[in-house]
């Protein structure tokens, strides 16, 4: 196979401070392309019309960081999604009003998701927004809790009258779908910067193989293992790095307390039931091309125990991992796909994953290239100052 760029250019960029880059072969390069650029493209949710409006974004900051949507007020969004923890909490299961199953997922980038959720009973970042607020485990409040907040509070009313052209409806559940959706316009605004594979990334693209050649040589292994002997671009794809699907990747689904979590298959039929779907009398969309992904969605058995592939920037800041936090680090991640337990997959699902069987060098490669996903700074500023809401 034909090798990226001729020797003469590697010997360029050796002499970059000692740097060196290794000789990736055409179709490494172009895998490697397909991550990128960053920030990825982005169009406004089109279900949600207040999507990427600034006035829908302040309304949607404020009431994530307000406790009041919560029963007794004990809880807000942020506690779960902690800005200093990468929008996450730190913990393998989320603590709510109580603990929960499932391990909280970062909401950076969260715009780019087709899915939402660990099972992807979510179809849209509003309607998941929805979901915390009621279920009694985690904020424990409801629509009229929700409603009657928005109504009485007088910065709240002017402000969704500003965002929605309207005074806040009679009607509890249209107004939890516009706080739903005022939530959604905010989290779509967490969006990590560029990282050190970025930089490397677009400097192959740039035939600029100086510039390459400064991105960490461990870094460059585990990226040729990523795209190469792991295969992991099969699942973790495009500039955000994820398929935005459902797999089992032999994670057992046993919750603490022995009964079963079924991943995928119970969250479509949360999903078919949710009356904040795509589908229903709330979406902008007016049942378009956005709901379609919804109209087809189709039951199987093999969805048991499937989970949602994450999104992998900022991986190494959001630490434990996998859908029940059942693994604390990536080395730990790395170590499950390498010794991977085949019995543990569906006999009648894919049969996508095997052992990778890596060395004690890949595996510290492969650790290196996930850790080079992470932005070089943040410019995620929550909380800040806002002018009191005048009609």
């Amino acid at each position: 196979m034909r090798r990226w760029l001729a020797a003469a250019l590697a010997c360029m960029a050796a002499g970059a401070a000692g740097a060196q880059l290794l000789d990736f072969t055409e179709a490494e390069r172009r895998a490697l392309l397909r991550h990128g650029p960053w920030p990825a493209p982005w169009a406004p949710d089109p279900s949600n019309r207040v999507s990427g409006l600034p006035q829908a974004i302040v309304l949607g900051e404020r009431l994530f960081f307000d406790p009041r949507l919560s029963a007794g007020g004990k809880v807000l969004c942020a506690s779960c999604h902690v800005p200093f923890r990468a929008w996450q909490d730190a913990r393998a299961r989320a603590v709510g009003l109580a603990e929960v199953e499932r391990n909280t997922p970062s909401l950076l980038n969260a715009r780019y998701n087709r899915w939402y959720g660990w099972d992807g009973a979510g179809d849209s970042l509003w309607a998941q927004s929805i979901r915390p607020i009621l279920d009694p485990r985690e904020m424990g409040g409801g629509a009229a809790q929700a409603a009657a907040l928005v109504r009485g509070d007088a910065d709240y009313a002017c402000r969704y009258r500003q965002v929605f052209g309207a005074a806040p409806p009679a009607d509890d559940q249209a107004l939890l779908a516009g706080i739903g959706k005022a939530l959604a316009a905010y989290q779509e605004a967490l969006v990590t910067g560029r990282s050190p594979f970025d930089e490397f990334r677009d400097a192959l693209e740039a035939g600029n193989a100086a510039a390459a050649a400064r991105y960490p040589p461990a870094a460059q292994r585990g990226a040729r293992l990523f795209v190469g002997k792991g295969a992991c671009n099969l699942c973790h794809v495009g500039p955000a790095f994820s398929n935005g699907e459902f797999h089992d990747v032999g994670v057992p689904f046993f919750n603490p307390d022995r009964s079963v979590d079924p991943g995928r298959h119970g969250g479509i039929r949360r999903l078919q039931a949710n009356p904040f779907n795509l589908l229903g009398r709330f979406s902008d969309a007016g049942g378009g091309p956005a709901s379609v992904k919804t109209r087809h969605v189709a039951l199987e058995h093999r969805n048991f125990g499937e989970f949602k592939v994450p999104m992998l920037r900022n991986v190494a800041a959001t630490a434990p991992y996998m859908h029940n936090g059942s693994l604390a680090t990536l080395a730990d991640v790395v170590r499950h796909y390498s010794e991977l337990n085949i019995e543990r997959l569906h006999a009648d699902g894919e049969s996508l994953l095997k052992p990778l069987r890596l060395t004690a060098q890949e595996s510290a490669d492969l650790v290196a290239f996930l850790e080079s996903l992470t932005e070089r700074e943040s410019a995620l500023a929550p909380g800040r100052p806002v002018e009191p809401c005048r009609p």
